[in-house]
Order: structure tokens, then sequence, then C-alpha cells
């Protein structure tokens, strides 16, 4: 979503009007999950993607007819059905919910895409609430919550307010969406903005290394520390925004910590690794993972508890760190934390996709020949 908003505040200062698409909700499978977002100039051009094919095809006409009659915004469906997958090369088979919000001149919302495109570079994160679906409630209402408890506009029901606040205040740490369905009916479709994570290396060594890699390619900010200069530098790590030389206990003060940060501790030790984990699980990073044997773990967790360090937070820690990929290169190794932190911030496991057996058996049954 970050270049959508960054054009829509750029439009908005030049006063040039737009409309930005947005997935709302999906059922099954599809081509685009909610929150993302497409943005349609008056001259037809865009910026993001909705997925691409016969849906942000049909997004797109929708959008430019919208800005072209100025009728306000609309709450859209598409159903993935057999014949467009079969028309379009895809094997998608759900629902997708749009929300298309047309911004004619003169454009009020401009201070908010503004702080948008100011939270993805460090200003203050905040959470947009807007109806999308009501019987009730004007379509396009909106409520702005800041992560300081700042609150400005309304949904035009002082309960839903505080319901979408309340949800807001799980979404703004890592810049998540959701769908809330209130009891009246009416659907808020709630998107948070923050600056895109970061990933914090302790340690330059082999692995790590790997790790910054993988994880500049995946859009994360990278920062790196160590206790030798030769392995924190600008030289060995190009792609990284911060690189500093510190004590494996003293470093977190150096770096830009916030819940939307990662921390990989990777040293060349036990007893750094120790120092190095003990320094990260005072700081607010949602994770925090260490490279090791289950052994190790253990000693340096006992260690830790003896220090003071909570129990429930030592249970959060990612050791040993990475999915079971079987891995033993450092590009190997590096490829399952990156994966282990992707599916973190998503909400998953990590689990295989793969059809169950159940499933081709029972089509076998229907088609015997073929058994």
């Amino acid at each position: 979503m970050q270049s959508v908003y960054e054009e829509a505040a750029a439009l908005a200062e030049q006063g040039s009007p737009f409309v930005i698409a947005t997935v709302v909700h999906t059922k099954g499978s599809t081509p685009q999950k909610p929150g993302a977002s497409l943005l349609v100039r008056s001259d037809g051009s865009t910026v993001g993607t909705l997925g691409g094919g016969c849906v942000e095809g049909d997004i797109w006409f929708a959008a430019s007819q919208a800005l072209r009659d100025a009728s306000g915004p609309l709450f859209k469906d598409y159903f993935l059905n057999e014949d467009i997958a079969a028309r379009e090369g895809l094997v998608c088979g759900g629902s997708m919910f749009f929300f298309i919000e047309p911004f004619p001149l003169p454009l009020p919302a401009a201070g908010l895409l503004r702080a948008i495109a100011h939270a993805y570079h460090g200003g203050i994160p905040l959470a947009s609430a807007i109806v999308v679906r009501s019987s009730r409630l004007p379509l396009g209402s909106r409520l702005v919550l800041r992560s300081d408890g700042a609150r400005s506009g309304s949904l035009g029901d002082p309960f839903l307010d505080d319901q979408a606040a309340s949800l807001a205040d799980d979404l703004l740490p890592l810049g998540k969406t959701a769908l809330l369905h209130a009891d009246a009916g009416d659907d808020v479709f709630i998107a948070a903005f923050t600056s895109p994570p970061s990933l914090l290396l302790v340690g330059g060594g082999h692995v790590n290394l790997a790790v910054s890699r993988f994880a500049h390619l995946l859009g994360f900010r990278v920062l790196v520390t160590d206790d030798r200069r030769e392995f924190a530098s600008k030289d060995r790590f190009p792609m990284a925004e911060l690189v500093a030389v510190h004590p494996y206990d003293a470093w977190a003060s150096s770096f830009p910590i916030t819940p939307n940060t990662a921390i990989v501790v990777s040293t060349r030790g036990h007893r750094e690794d120790d120092l190095a984990l003990e320094a990260a699980l005072r700081t607010p990073a949602s994770y925090v993972g260490l490279i090791g044997s289950k052994r190790k773990t253990l000693l340096i967790h006992e260690a830790l508890l003896r220090r003071g360090i909570p129990l429930q937070r030592l249970k959060d820690v990612r050791a040993p760190i990475g999915l079971d990929l079987g891995g033993r290169s450092p590009e190997e190794i590096a490829l399952s934390i990156l994966a282990e932190i992707v599916a973190f911030r998503h909400g998953r496991h990590g689990a295989p996709l793969r059809l169950d057996h159940a499933l081709l058996d029972r089509l076998a049954q229907q088609h015997p020949a073929s058994a």
C-alpha cells in the first residue's frame, strides 16, 4: 500500500483527483488479500495492484466511472467463478470485496493522506477506520486513530468508534488490516499504517550477512551491530540503513526498535549470545530469535531467568530460530529464518500448503479409471 498512498499524497498536493480501490475482505482463494490497493488517476493510469487480470480490469473500470461521475464511494463484490478462472487462466475460486473511494476536488482528506505517507517514513503510526457497508451509516464515514491515542472524525456511532479503536490497537504495531463486522450489520475496514518492518541483526557473521541480503529483497529496513568493527561496517553490509559497533550488552539504545522490529541474535559465542539475547528481550521488538542448538538455548534461558527475564518473554523467543527446512549453508539457514519471520508477521505457522490427500482420494473415487 505504501506506493499507493505516497502517490495519493502527491496528487492531493497537486490538486489532482483520483480513486483508491481497496480489497477489504476475501473468501476462499483469491489473487490478493485485504489491504491490496489500486490508485486510478484521472487519465486512467494506475499505481498498485489488485491481482491483475479480469479482477483488476473490472475494478479499474468501476473506479474510473466513479471518478468521472463523482458518485461517491461504493462497495463492490466480485465472485471468481469457474468461467472467469478458465478465461483468465486462474486457479482462484473465491470472492473479493472492494471499497472504491473517489477523491475529487476539493480534497478534505489531503491531511490524512500526508499523514499516512509520513507514517511510512517514520512518522506517527495511525489507523484509518472507514464504513464500507451499512444500511444506516454513510459510506466513507471515517475515524482516524493515532498511536499516541489521538482521534479525529467518527464512523457515525460512538459505540462503533470504540470498537474500531480497540481493534486498531492490535493492528497498529505491525501495520495490519481487519474488517470489523458490527452487531448492527455495519462493516468497517480498518487499515493501520506504520514504517516498513525493520530487521536488527545482532552479530555480523556469515549467517546474518546472508539474512541481510534476503531481508533487503523483502523490503525490510536492515540494521546491524557487532562488537567487532570488521564485522559491523557498511562495506560488509552495504544494504543496511544503520551499522554500529557496540558491546553485545549495550547496543539496543542506538537503534529505533519498535514492535515492528524483528531481532536475530547470531554472535560468535555462547556468552555473547547470552548478553545479546538479554538486551533484545528488554526491547519492545515483537520477534526475537536466537541461532543455536536446543541445549544452548536452554542454558541461556536458565541464566536469563535467574537474571529476572520474565518466563513469558522467554517463551516468545524463537529458538532455535527458523523453520525446519533442513538447510545447512548460511544461505539456506537465512532462508529458514526469513521464512519464519514472514510467517510470524502474517500470523501463520509455516505449514505446507499442499492438498490434503483425502481430497485426491475423493477425486480418484469419482474417476476410478485414473486411480
